[in-house]
């Protein structure tokens, strides 16, 4: 049913959410798990963005180790990448360039204007991808026992 999933992480618990449903399912189906970090860098400050770009690289490149790192031990394909752009795009671009079969990635909960302000990257890629979404809630965002998840068909 899935051979390749895609799991965007940034290293956050709800993106952590999401990597643990992505392994549940490739152990399921027998899958490769895409580990992608998006480095958006927005120019809001007089700053060095080479420098920034650098360490935002780093850190995405830490994240995705770190679910390579967890899904070799569980015996999981991983393939791991870090682009730079707009997230929603990137990930919805990078689902079809490499024929991802379902897309799991975290939420954060926000809700309200928070949500509002800030946007929702999950959102985005709900609305535009091609594939079907999973998406997780970490337990603590729901105020339940257990993590939730939701599914979209696209």
């Amino acid at each position: 049913m899935y051979d390749t999933i895609l799991v965007p992480t940034d290293g956050s618990p709800g993106a952590q959410s999401a990597v643990e449903k992505a392994f549940d399912l490739a152990e399921t189906y027998d899958a490769t798990v895409h580990a992608l970090n998006v480095v958006e860098l927005v120019y809001t400050y007089d700053f060095d963005p080479g420098r920034l770009l650098d360490q935002l690289r780093a850190a995405g490149e830490r994240a995705t180790e770190d679910v390579a790192t967890a899904g070799r031990e569980r015996g999981i394909d991983i393939v791991t990448a870090v682009e730079r752009g707009s997230p929603h795009e990137v990930i919805v671009e990078y689902a079809a360039d490499h024929d991802v079969d379902l897309i799991v990635i975290g939420t954060h909960g926000r809700r309200g204007v928070r949500r509002a302000l800030l946007g929702s990257v999950t959102e985005r890629v709900i609305r535009l991808a091609d594939v079907s979404v999973l998406v997780t809630r970490r337990k603590e965002d729901t105020g339940e026992g257990d993590d939730e998840t939701a599914a979209t068909d696209a």
